[in-house]
């Protein structure tokens, strides 16, 4: 009977603890100080926008979220689902669930896409999936993205224009299925045909149990996915939250009326 309470305890505990807690969060790189206070927090399976000018910390937020060695976090802390992630290496953090979409992916000669894929595959599962278990899941993912079976063949990301690009960090996600996706302007630069895909993706991905966190300029993306909250961050802290309105709002008076 006691056993019993603490499962009910500890499963209460989960269904109230932020998916994603970000506190009083201040990064430095290179001695200049770019994040200065941010605070966010997320729930299972909601989508938060992140919205801002150039320069005010946006892309900072997806590579400290992800462990990039390159930022010092001088203040604050990073909960993912209840574990403390502030000083986890990047594969730790993927291996929790944690997936960035970079806004220039960069070109791998030498790997195969395939070959990439099912080895990323493999380490944030720490089990290795059939070969031609995973040919399938690969072959319905590429389908569902529009992208030619040819491209399983070829180097990663080489050769590929932007929107393929784009589409292969798409595919990346869906076929690692993290708990949290944060996509850092993965539609900047695309077409009106390769925005529709990508959002397709996106919609394939999505579900109660996971969460996303959308870095992004425009409202291309948000034409077809609907966020539970928007926010603004500007020089370095998140200044507004809300709904979809603010995207309006922001579209038609810009982000002067924030900055210092």
């Amino acid at each position: 009977m006691q056993g019993d309470s603490l499962i009910l305890m500890r499963g209460v505990m989960e269904m109230t603890q932020p998916f994603l807690k970000i506190k009083d969060l201040q990064v430095q790189i290179e001695d200049k100080q770019i994040l200065k206070g941010l605070n966010l927090e997320m729930k299972e399976g909601e989508i938060h926008v992140i919205m801002g000018p150039n320069g005010a910390g946006k892309s900072t937020l997806a590579n400290v979220l992800m462990g990039h060695p390159k930022y010092q976090v001088i203040a604050g802390d990073i909960e993912f689902r209840g574990t403390d992630i502030t000083t986890l290496k990047p594969h730790e953090r993927a291996q929790l669930g944690l997936f960035l979409s970079f806004q220039y992916p960069q070109e791998i000669a030498g790997i195969t896409l395939e070959n990439f894929l099912r080895s990323a595959k493999g380490a944030v599962d720490q089990k290795q999936m059939k070969v031609l278990e995973f040919h399938k899941l690969l072959k319905a993912k590429m389908e569902l993205l529009e992208m030619k079976p040819e491209y399983a063949e070829r180097y990663l990301n080489h050769g590929f224009s932007g929107g393929e690009k784009k589409k292969s960090e798409i595919l990346q996600m869906l076929i690692l299925d993290p708990k949290l996706a944060i996509m850092d302007e993965t539609d900047s630069g695309l077409d009106v045909d390769a925005v529709r895909v990508v959002a397709k993706g996106v919609t394939e991905y999505h579900h109660g149990e996971n969460s996303m966190l959308i870095i992004t300029h425009h409202r291309s993306l948000l034409e077809y996915i609907e966020p539970d909250f928007v926010h603004f961050l500007v020089d370095g802290r998140i200044v507004e939250s809300g709904g979809s309105e603010l995207v309006e709002h922001v579209e038609q008076a810009g982000f002067a009326a924030y900055k210092a």
